[in-house]
């Protein structure tokens, strides 16, 4: 029935948390994640448990999501953000350790997430985290969007969509995306390491010199 309240039963967050784990781990494999690199989580409780986004959020969806992402992030060595929802202008919860990091990148905002004005998921966070501190934008390395919370706006360019493992979370649809840098230069430019040395590998065996000109 529409707008009837799905219950989180006992075996729910679970599979929940399974969902996230399974997910992130394929998301830092493909997308080559490091060690202190940043990973943003969009997420909509309220699509989890089967309703419209917004509408419906729940903390005890945001728990098992949480404990996932964190436990995989720990283990990887990686840091977290939560985006908040568009009352708060989609503004991230972020460790105060990583907002030290980049203190003129980062713009602090005055507001504390709860619910209703922020999102289950950010409030869950916030609550959570050992010094959080709310920031108003983030280039993050990687995402993984849960319901479909448009976390486009804080990855860095350049994005490269990739298809989850498991496809749902409960009811929500899950999207997720890893960057890399920006391919530059024209035809001559190279982008991988093998073709590199093979190239200057010819260039010392015909000894020819650096040419940069464009004739």
């Amino acid at each position: 029935m529409v707008g009837e309240v799905i219950p989180v039963t006992d075996a729910l967050p679970q599979s929940i948390a399974q969902a996230v784990e399974v997910n992130f781990l394929e998301l830092i494999k493909v997308g080559n994640l490091k060690p202190g690199q940043l990973v943003v989580f969009g997420t909509s409780t309220s699509e989890v448990l089967g309703h419209h986004i917004g509408t419906s959020g729940t903390m005890d969806a945001a728990e098992p999501i949480y404990r996932a992402a964190k436990q995989v992030a720990d283990q990887c060595g990686l840091s977290l953000a939560f985006q908040c929802c568009e009352h708060l202008n989609r503004a991230l919860v972020v460790e105060e350790e990583w907002f030290n990091r980049y203190p003129m990148l980062l713009e602090q905002v005055a507001a504390i997430p709860v619910p209703r004005a922020g999102g289950s998921m950010a409030a869950y966070a916030y609550r959570h985290f050992t010094n959080p501190v709310l920031v108003e934008s983030i280039q993050a390395h990687a995402g993984i969007d849960i319901g479909d919370t448009m976390i486009g706006m804080h990855l860095r360019r350049v994005a490269v969509p990739m298809r989850p493992p498991i496809r749902m979370i409960g009811h929500a649809h899950v999207s997720m995306a890893y960057t890399r840098p920006k391919l530059i230069g024209g035809t001559r430019a190279i982008y991988t390491e093998a073709e590199a040395e093979r190239l200057v590998r010819l260039t010392d065996q015909s000894r020819q010199t650096d040419d940069c000109s464009l004739t």
